[in-house]
């Protein structure tokens, strides 16, 4: 398998893409990795990039993007951070990646038992880690149940597992809100932005 070159990735489309990273998951879980030739795609790629998709996820060392979707060099851009949120920066760089370097999808990608996502439930204080886990804290606000205050901890894996969920669905809001130039493409059907969960048990990924 070939790196994308420009025009591979003009061919792409938002829905394709998707499919691309489906597929790549579906081989990852078969053990079934697509035959290419990664030094060759370095030299493939030393004059030039053109992934098809920007992924946003967890620095989780179990989530790795290129890995969990089975894709090489070049083919996509990925964004990495505890509890997979966005800021200012973060959003600036998926413009770069969507507006000038042609990605057809964001693709915010949670995950199960997210180290993030439990310290954001137990209220967590260390350092920069206390506001960091700050931009997780309205996830876990917004989902109601349990009500009992002593099943909304770490301690209840269906509670931490529903919050990961519910911080990507508020991740993709926040990106819609808050960059001009990600919601212009969106609506205008030139890229895509949706949610997936990432099973640390199973490989699988679940687009929402």
């Amino acid at each position: 398998m070939k790196a994308h070159t420009k025009e591979t990735q003009a061919t792409m489309t938002p829905a394709s893409s998707v499919q691309a990273l489906k597929d790549g998951n579906t081989r990852f879980l078969q053990n079934q990795k697509a035959d290419r030739n990664l030094l060759e795609q370095v030299n493939d790629t030393s004059k030039g990039q053109f992934p098809f998709a920007t992924i946003l996820s967890c620095i989780d060392s179990r989530v790795s993007s290129e890995l969990i979707f089975d894709q090489g060099v070049g083919d996509i851009f990925s964004v990495r951070i505890a509890g997979n949120f966005v800021n200012t920066d973060i959003l600036g760089s998926m413009e770069f990646a969507c507006k000038l370097a042609g990605t057809k999808v964001i693709v915010v990608l949670g995950h199960t038992s997210c180290g993030a996502v439990k310290g954001a439930c137990d209220h967590a204080e260390l350092g920069n880690l206390t506001s960091m886990l700050g931009n997780i804290a309205p996830a876990v606000d917004a989902v109601a149940e349990p009500s009992d205050a002593s099943l909304r901890n770490s301690g209840n894996i269906e509670f931490v597992n529903t919050v990961a969920e519910k911080n990507v669905q508020l991740t993709i809001d926040r990106i819609v809100a808050e960059s001009e130039v990600l919601a212009e493409m969106k609506n205008n059907g030139e890229i895509e932005i949706v949610g997936a969960m990432y099973d640390v048990g199973s490989g699988a990924v679940s687009f929402l």
